[in-house]
């Protein structure tokens, strides 16, 4: 994710890799565009392989680019997983793609967590309180609800991701330092219509 400027030649304070992965049609594509473009697009084609947004990349979930995928992982700083809220098989696979990630990303790798299509709530099929203590299993930074259609969350979901990169990136620069005074809490931010205002105990 570049971040701080948006110029192409323009110099960067940082620059972080964020990739987006989780099953097919589960909105992937829509909440990247919305959130670079401000934009929302009711039909998007499939991912082929990988999609380049400035430093947000859109991986396929189609099971035949998997091989394709993999090679994505291994740089990617902040990796987050989508899941379907109105359909219950792809948060099933929410584990699945969290194997993946720590198979094929770096030990450091930052997990989110997101629940797309909240604008659908009267078809929805799974609870937040599940996505909560999923997260809570196996140590994702946060689980927010969105929606791309109607640009709910998306912009806190990098932004969380950004700010926690920032993080991790001061601690292990003043780790060596016997003045870094930094504390980063563990605990997960659960969030799930305001990012602000709402937050599942943990």
């Amino acid at each position: 994710m570049q971040f701080l400027s948006s110029g192409s030649d323009d110099p960067f304070d940082f620059l972080f890799k964020i990739i987006v992965i989780g099953d097919s049609n589960v909105g992937k594509t829509c909440v990247v565009h919305r959130f670079r473009s401000r934009l929302f697009t009711e039909k998007q084609h499939n991912t082929i392989g990988v999609d380049f947004t400035i430093q947000v990349w859109d991986t396929a979930g189609q099971e035949r680019f998997r091989t394709i995928t993999q090679s994505y992982y291994r740089s990617a700083h902040g990796a987050i997983i989508a899941y379907d809220l109105t359909r219950r098989q792809t948060f099933e696979s929410v584990p699945h793609w969290i194997h993946e990630v720590e198979k094929y990303g770096a030990a450091n790798v930052v997990l989110m967590l997101i629940g797309n299509k909240s604008d659908l709530l009267e078809n929805r099929q799974v609870l937040f309180e599940d996505a909560c203590t999923l997260a809570e299993k196996h140590g994702l930074l946060a689980v927010l609800e969105t929606s791309a259609k109607e640009a709910q969350n998306v912009e806190e979901v990098f932004l969380l991701m950004a700010k926690e990169l920032l993080v991790r990136n001061s601690l292990n620069l003043h780790k060596d330092s016997p003045s870094g005074s930094l504390h980063l809490d563990s605990r997960p931010v659960i969030a799930k219509e305001s990012f602000q205002k709402q937050r599942c105990p943990c």
